[in-house]
């Protein structure tokens, strides 16, 4: 399966904060969309990418000063990106290999969307399971 198969199933919305944000808004919004990172966002460009696990760091380090940073001082600058014409298997790789749980898909410069590990396994089970049921249809066919 592909990433783009992937995007049209699950839809191309991102959420995305400027690098000025707060930490505290940030994780608010991490918060209220449900979702474990934030692309970052310099003029459309993409400048980083913050997670859960960069809010809890800064904040363990600096305390509740940490809220009120930007939070380009928590943010990822090594983003790693998926194109749309790639595997799942390449980016489940990618993901395991660079310990990332995120990844933003971009054709160019273009954010077309992100992908998770959860978004990656979720197609892989549904790729198993259509293949479990292809091969007992044959078997019962005898």
């Amino acid at each position: 399966m592909l990433v783009s198969q992937i995007l049209k199933f699950k839809g191309d919305l991102v959420f995305t904060a400027s690098p000025n944000e707060s930490v505290s808004a940030a994780a608010a919004l991490l918060h209220a969309r449900r979702v474990g990172a934030l692309v970052i966002v310099n003029s459309e460009r993409v400048v980083g990418i913050v997670s859960e696990r960069d809010i809890v760091r800064i904040v363990a380090e600096l305390g509740e000063a940490a809220l009120n940073k930007p939070v380009s001082e928590c943010m990822s600058l090594d983003v790693y990106f998926a194109d749309p014409a790639e595997t799942v298997d390449t980016l489940m790789e990618r993901m395991t290999d660079r310990r990332v749980r995120n990844l933003p898909v971009c054709r160019g410069e273009r954010l077309l969307g992100i992908v998770s590990i959860g978004d990656l396994v979720k197609s892989k089970i549904s790729e198993v399971e259509a293949e479990a049921s292809g091969l007992k249809a044959y078997i019962a066919a005898g």
